[in-house]
């Protein structure tokens, strides 16, 4: 039996950011991947992936694959790299794209997402990537920045975030904007304007801030500390709790999405 759907927020499969849809040329610019670019205690950043050809040691298959129908018993050999995401996790996307999902069911999913946009993927099953027959992908940036697969590590708490007197969407409704919120993380985002600048305000919990534009900023501390902070489009960085008054420098817009994780412990 085989099922098609378009993926949302609330669709009981999860997405994914397994490159394989865009074709040969961004699995070639991810030649056997082994490490994480980025990780702690309460995140991983693009995990590895397997590519084609390359073998996926944590991928094991499971024994369901016997049970399946003659005809379909191949698609569980070596031909594709099933592998399935034990983790929660924060897509966020560079370009625009789309992949087809395949689960060991028999059931497919074509997802599509923008450039600019942010989604959550609750952990998910076995599967495999191949291209979508429905999405409009767009070259990725020349640097190979593809998007951020950010998976939470740690169990998160019901209530919300933030809640103080400088809360950034307290202290600045009209730049911070609330993508979505859980259990696990918030995440906002942040458009300001070319010389503009967001007021004191703070961030309670650990968080990472991903950047898609470049960034040149002052920073300004409670006690007048002043420190210029430069990133490039499509960087991401790490921090602690903290407050900041931001002065934009640039002449161009500043765009950024801050995820802030949720953590019990």
């Amino acid at each position: 039996m085989k099922r098609l759907s378009v993926a949302t927020l609330h669709t009981r499969w999860a997405f994914t950011l397994c490159l394989l849809a865009a074709g040969a040329q961004l699995a070639a610019q991810n030649p056997g991947r082994t490490r994480p670019d980025f990780e702690n205690d309460q995140v991983i950043i693009n995990a590895p992936r397997p590519w084609p050809g390359v073998s996926d040691p944590g991928a094991d298959i499971p024994k369901a694959c016997a049970s399946l129908p003659a005809a379909d018993r191949a698609r569980c050999g070596e031909a594709h790299n099933w592998h399935n995401h034990k983790l929660n996790r924060v897509m966020i996307y560079f370009f625009t794209g789309g992949e087809m999902l395949h689960y060991l069911d028999g059931f497919t999913e074509d997802l599509n997402w923008q450039a600019g946009q942010v989604m959550w993927s609750p952990a998910s099953g076995f599967h495999y990537s191949g291209p979508s027959p429905t999405a409009l992908f767009r070259n990725p940036p020349s640097n190979g920045a593809t998007g951020l697969d950010i998976a939470i590590k740690k169990p998160g708490y019901p209530g919300k975030a933030g809640g103080t007197a400088l809360d950034p969407l307290r202290v600045d409704p009209r730049d911070f904007k609330l993508e979505f919120e859980n259990s696990q993380v918030r995440v906002l985002r942040l458009n300001l304007g070319p010389r503009q600048s967001v007021p004191m305000h703070e961030y309670t919990l650990d968080h990472l801030v991903v950047y898609f534009t470049d960034e040149n900023v002052r920073r300004t501390s409670p006690e007048g500390k002043v420190e210029v902070a430069r990133h490039q489009a499509f960087d991401f960085s790490w921090s602690g709790p903290s407050k900041q008054k931001v002065d934009n420098l640039s002449d161009k817009p500043l765009e950024t999405v801050v995820v802030e994780l949720k953590s019990i412990y």
